[in-house]
């Protein structure tokens, strides 16, 4: 599909967009002067540089090339942008306007929308900018002159709702689908629903027409918007400021600093400038990973813009941040399929398979994450490992999200990935965490974002310098470029020759320059080296996975370049469980399909098993729990349950105790492991020694008021059965407190508990992903006021509990084996992972695990003080 190029805007073009809103701008800005400040005094903004032009002060060494100048060839991409591109011919923006209409006081009679567009929905409007954005793209990358007409006459509307603002009580400039009393509420601590994210939403939508499709009346509305930010936030004091920005703001710095690289106007860099949030630039700008407990998308999106910060002050603090926040969240935050956090949530560094379920991956995070790998790329070209993971991700998450049976392109909000997740069309707001969104039903951000991800595959695929082209992903596509002192374009041409080669041919013009080639990273970790022919002769250079290959030389129309990426499953541990692995071929990880079967836990597979099936690139059959399963590319994987992560059984080792802590050495704050594996455990928080333990030995008194035992970490890594058995003595029964509790957090756990609210004893195993526990129950509870010996078996999936030698509780129907815990962070006596349950009162000795499930007999032996 030939595209022509769209009129492309220049400084002056922007001036002049400048000039004819000057007026209302300046009225916005004297009108927004009147919103009331807070009192504390205003600590100093940032200096700023005071730049008539817009030349960056640090500029990228590389630049994209435009849209206008890629075309996609035939492709799964390709299939996608087509879907939503239909969408978008589809959708009825005055139903997307009836609340921006309504707001100003202005007639509509179109039918609301739903989801997060429904008129009482706070909101509201952030699907608008996405659309923007996504015509904007699908223009620039089709030429085709349909998605320009449609966006125009969106922003023609959107132009009249902001000249309608100061009629209906609003300072002039502003735009939305709510009243701006929201912002009131905001500045005076409220929580109201990330109003600023939905400006952003609209505003890089409105920068979008402007940049890509040549819409000028774009330009004004987004200068009246900016003006309107600038006298909203300038009378805050900078506490005030940082506060507000605790609430969900979206990519307001982003949009402000391109906004200011694009027009030299000091005024939006100032603006942009204060929504940096020290509580997250600080700890990164130092190094630190502070991320646990953050919601993902708010984070990512404050860090998209810090590059751009960068380039339009100069200040490298801002480039560190980007590069510390990037390294942190893709190596230590990430998924298997390059996607990141659990209900939205980042958790500890490293937390994977302990923190699996169907909300794992929100999408929006990882369009976020690209966008900032992206940017960071251009500045630092050799380091190979953005594009990695931007090619990772983009294959397997992004390409996947859509569903390529629905003709609108529908997509998920989350990309679960705990056993038996599956992507289903049962949409609607509300709906299971895998279903795919609707026409105007489902307005999620995720909606929105995937308008904008579908529509614009092909803006990295190729970069360039004065000299170079450089070729990030190996996706079927044309591109026209003019190297430097070139007389005339030429076009790259790229296609899979078969399923491991790329063939990237010059398909009009010469000259010399150079091409420089991603050589993946991926390829490190399979025993194939790539091979390449340039003009159809063999290169003998190095050729080395994770940097790139240059080819420079000059260039005549037909010359090729054959690249050979040979591809192996590789399967990848993860970081906190080594016995729970995904595997990839390429870039492509599989997934295990399913069909209707429910699963309740992780299935157990054997790698040696895996077998190619002929005939079919890249799909597989294994053993896994015992029978037959078919794993194919997971963005393949649609309508059926699936697993990415499988348990790997190890080899078993000598019989013996992991870890025996007799907890008997009367004296100091510690107790050695006597297997000399682990590091000594802790007395904390009010543990005691005490002479009354069994068999007459001293013993650890817990206060029930905080005190309890903190055990080595990893305890119960790698075993397929193991036996945990120790004395205690529970002064005081309550429900819910612990003996001991092995694990990371209150989804992920091995424990066993005096007394259950039912009156029993209870040991329980769960996996964050299960749906329940694995229980084993006693009759009744602990026996109170004496020492016990207590010991739980789990093996075979069968878990057997014992008090005092005898066994006291059965399950022969364990769904998860105690491999899945993995190497457990937080291990404890006396204390519950969950910090709303109480601590026991009481005392703990003789702590020992054992790699095996004992037999009865060996129990009972273990009884004898």
């Amino acid at each position: 599909m030939s595209a022509p190029h769209p009129s492309q805007p220049s400084r002056r073009n922007v001036l002049t967009a400048g000039a004819a809103a000057a007026a209302t701008l300046s009225v916005a800005a004297q009108a927004v002067q009147a919103v009331p400040a807070a009192a504390a005094p205003s600590a100093p903004e940032p200096p700023v540089a005071d730049r008539s032009g817009p030349a960056p002060a640090a500029r990228p060494r590389l630049a994209p090339l435009p849209l206008s100048a890629v075309r996609l060839l035939a492709s799964p991409f390709l299939d996608n942008m087509r879907r939503t591109s239909a969408y978008l011919r589809f959708v009825d923006v005055d139903r997307l306007l009836h609340t921006f209409r309504r707001n100003v006081g202005l007639p509509s009679s179109a039918e609301p929308c739903g989801g997060w567009e429904a008129p009482d929905v706070q909101l509201r409007g952030h699907t608008t900018g996405h659309l923007l954005s996504a015509l904007a793209q699908a223009h620039a990358g089709t030429g085709e002159q349909v998605y320009a007409d449609k966006a125009r006459v969106l922003v023609a509307a959107l132009a009249e709702c902001q000249a309608a603002s100061p009629g209906a009580g609003f300072h002039d400039g502003y735009l939305s689908a709510f009243p701006e009393s929201v912002f009131d509420s905001l500045e005076a601590g409220g929580k109201p629903w990330a109003p600023y994210y939905t400006l952003h939403k609209i505003m890089a939508g409105l920068l979008d027409q402007y940049t890509l499709s040549g819409d000028e009346q774009a330009m004004t509305v987004l200068l009246g918007m900016a003006a309107w930010a600038d006298a909203r936030t300038a009378p805050l004091p900078y506490e005030r400021m940082q506060s507000v920005l605790k609430v969900e703001f979206g990519g307001m710095n982003d949009v402000l600093t391109r906004l200011h690289l694009l027009s030299g106007d000091p005024a939006h860099l100032r603006t942009a400038r204060r929504f940096d949030h020290e509580e997250l630039y600080a700890p990164l700008a130092a190094g630190r990973d502070e991320l646990a407990g953050r919601h993902a998308n708010t984070e990512i999106a404050k860090i998209v813009g810090a590059p751009y910060s960068y380039e339009a002050t100069g200040d490298r603090r801002y480039l560190d941040i980007a590069r510390t926040f990037w390294r942190t969240v893709v190596e230590h935050h990430t998924y298997a399929i390059g996607g990141n956090s659990n209900l939205e949530f980042f958790g500890p560094p490293d937390e994977i398979v302990s923190r699996l379920s169907e909300n794992t991956c929100e999408n929006c995070n990882s369009y976020n994450m690209l966008k900032l790998g992206r940017q960071l790329f251009l500045h630092e070209p050799s380091r190979t490992a953005y594009m990695d993971h931007y090619e990772w991700t983009l294959y397997n998450q992004m390409l996947g999200e859509q569903d390529p049976d629905s003709e609108h392109g529908f997509v998920t909000y989350y990309t679960g990935l705990w056993a038996g997740s599956h992507r289903q069309p049962k949409g609607g707001l509300g709906a299971a965490p895998g279903s795919y969104s609707g026409d105007y039903d489902n307005f999620s951000c995720d909606h929105g974002t995937g308008l904008e991800t579908h529509t614009k595959f092909a803006d990295t695929i190729y970069f360039r310098s004065a000299d170079a082209l450089y070729v990030n992903l190996f996706i079927p596509s044309e591109a026209d470029w003019r190297p430097h002192g070139a007389t005339g374009k030429v076009t790259i041409r790229q296609h899979a020759v078969s399923a491991d080669t790329v063939r990237i041919t010059v398909a009009e013009g010469g000259g010399r320059f150079a091409l420089k080639v991603r050589i993946p990273g991926w390829l490190a970790d399979g025993p194939g080296r790539p091979r390449v022919r340039v003009a159809g002769h063999p290169y003998t250079g190095r050729v080395e996975p994770g940097s790139h290959l240059t080819l420079d030389r000059r260039w005549r129309a037909g010359d090729t370049v054959e690249l050979t990426l040979p591809r192996e499953p590789v399967w990848r541990p993860a970081p906190d469980n080594p016995q729970v692995r995904s595997v990839s071929y390429g870039p492509l990880v599989l997934a295990g399909t399913h069909g209707s079967a429910e699963l309740t836990t992780i299935p157990e597979i054997r790698p040696e098993t895996l077998r190619p099936v002929r005939g079919a690139d890249g799909v597989f059959t294994a053993e896994a729990d015992g029978g037959a399963i078919t794993l194919k590319p997971f963005h393949q994987v649609h309508h059926e349950n699936y697993s990415v992560y499988w348990a790997v059984a190890p080899r078993p080792g000598r019989e013996g105790d992991v870890a025996r802590y007799p907890l008997d050495e009367g004296a100091g704050s510690t107790s050695s492991d006597t297997t000399r594996t682990f590091a000594p455990a802790a007395l904390t928080a009010g543990a005691s020694w005490t002479a009354d333990g069994p068999g007459g030995r001293a013993a650890v008194a817990l206060d029930g008021a905080g005190g309890h035992v903190a055990l080595a970490p990893a305890l119960p890594a790698g075993l397929s059965e193991l036996t945990v058995s120790m004395w205690v003595r529970v002064d005081v029964l309550v429900n819910s407190a612990r003996v001991f509790d092995l694990g990371y957090h209150k989804d992920t756990y091995l424990f066993l508990t005096p007394r259950t609210g039912a009156g029993r004893a209870r040991a329980a195993l769960k996996i964050a992903g299960m749906e329940a526990e694995d229980v084993v129950d006693a009759a009744g509870p602990l026996p109170a006021g004496r020492w016990a010996h207590v010991a739980l078996t789990l093996g075979d999936r069968t878990g057997v509990l014992y008090v005092d030698g005898a066994e006291a509780g059965r399950n022969p129907a364990m769904a998860a084996s105690p491999l899945l815990l993995g190497t457990t962070t937080h291990n404890y006596l006396g204390r519950s992972q969950n910090p709303t349950h109480p601590y026991l009162t009481g005392a703990v000795a003789g702590f020992r695990l054992h790699n095996r499930a004992l037999a009865p007999a060996d129990v009972a032996a273990l009884a004898t003080p």
